[in-house]
């Protein structure tokens, strides 16, 4: 029977190999999605100086999220990246799925990121 922990140790070996393909940049930053089971996160990295530049997540208060854990939520949780990379003069990112499938909450919040503004 294949585990919560197994999954996670076969997603971690994914997105390592996806790393050493990607890197974000100051011009280009890496747009970085982290999904648990019942929030997800997304961050604006800047690789090269190893600083976040911008980053949203489910546990944002300002958002007034009522589920932390379904496709509306990345919705939101892409909007605001978005916005808020907008407010910093980012325009252009690279994607980082971060290891998961692109499909579901993933696939949602690159979508709304995409029509709020970011280029990817």
């Amino acid at each position: 029977m294949i585990t919560k922990a197994d999954k996670n140790v076969t997603r971690k070996k994914r997105h390592a190999r996806v790393r050493s393909k990607l890197s974000g940049t100051q011009a280009r930053p890496r747009l970085n999605v982290f999904r648990s089971n019942k929030h997800i996160y997304a961050q604006l990295i800047d690789d090269v100086n190893g600083v976040t530049i911008a980053s949203a997540s489910t546990l944002d208060k300002e958002l007034n999220l009522e589920s932390a854990s379904n496709v509306d939520a990345a919705v939101k949780i892409g909007e605001a990246v978005a916005k808020r990379a907008v407010e910093k003069g980012v325009k252009s990112v690279v994607f980082d799925r971060g290891g998961y499938l692109y499909h579901g909450r993933v696939k949602a919040l690159a979508d709304a990121a995409r029509e709020n503004g970011l280029e990817f």
